[in-house]
C-alpha cells in the first residue's frame, strides 16, 4: 500500500514538474541582515527556504500565500572572555503576497508580501562560566517584504527580496535596543 501511495505521489509530482502553469514554487535564499538590526552586527545568514502557492489570478496580479523558514547565526559572543556562546535564530514567516505580471517584460515579476514573523533564539555555550545551552526565547511581529523575480527558464528563476519585521517586545521591560529586523535575501527558485 505504501509503495502504491509513493508511486502515485511521484507520478503527480512528475506531471506537475512538466506543466507550464505552476501554482507552487519552491525557493532557497541566502539571508543577510542589513542596516541597524535587532539581530546584531555580527549576525549572518545560513539559509532561508520557502514554498509559495499562487491561489488567485486576477490579471495582471496573482495573489497567494507563502511560508518561509530560515536560520541565522550570531557568534559575536564566542571566545569573548567570560562569554562563550552562540545564538542561532530560527525564523518562520507565513505571508500573503501579490505578484505583478507585466506583459511588456514577461520574465520580470515584482512582488510584495504582508505577514507575521516568528523568531526563535536558541543559545548554546557558556556565560560567565554557567552553561546556557538550551536556553531559548521567542519574539514575533508583523512583517512586510518587497522583491523581484526573474525567470531564467519556464521552471527556474532567481530573485532578490527585502524583508522588514517590527518585533513586538512590549512584554519585555526596559527595552533600549532596536526592534527592527531587516533581511536581504538573494536566491533561486523552482516552479513545481
Amino acid at each position: 500500500m505504501k509503495q502504491k501511495l509513493l508511486l502515485t505521489l511521484l507520478l503527480i509530482f512528475t506531471i506537475k514538474l512538466f506543466s507550464q502553469d505552476s501554482k507552487f514554487t519552491f525557493e532557497a535564499n541566502y539571508p543577510t541582515p542589513i542596516d541597524n538590526n535587532f539581530l546584531g552586527k555580527e549576525s549572518y545568514g545560513i539559509i532561508d527556504v520557502g514554498l509559495k502557492y499562487k491561489a488567485v489570478d486576477i490579471k495582471p496580479v496573482k495573489l497567494g500565500i507563502s511560508l518561509n523558514g530560515g536560520v541565522l547565526i550570531n557568534n559575536s559572543n564566542q571566545n569573548n572572555g567570560p562569554l562563550d556562546f552562540l545564538v542561532t535564530t530560527y525564523t518562520i514567516q507565513p505571508k500573503g503576497f501579490a505578484e505583478l505580471n507585466i506583459n511588456a517584460i514577461k520574465k520580470l515579476k515584482p512582488f510584495i508580501g504582508l505577514g507575521y514573523t516568528f523568531m526563535i533564539f536558541q543559545v548554546s555555550g557558556t556565560n560567565n562560566g554557567f552553561d546556557v545551552s538550551g536556553e531559548s526565547e521567542t519574539q514575533s511581529g508583523f512583517g512586510t517584504n518587497l522583491g523581484i523575480a526573474y525567470d531564467i527558464s519556464n521552471k527556474l528563476f532567481i530573485q532578490v527580496q527585502y524583508d522588514f519585521t517590527k518585533l513586538n517586545v512590549d512584554n519585555v521591560p526596559d527595552i533600549k535596543y532596536n526592534t527592527n529586523v531587516n533581511l536581504l535575501k538573494i536566491g533561486l527558485g523552482l516552479k513545481i
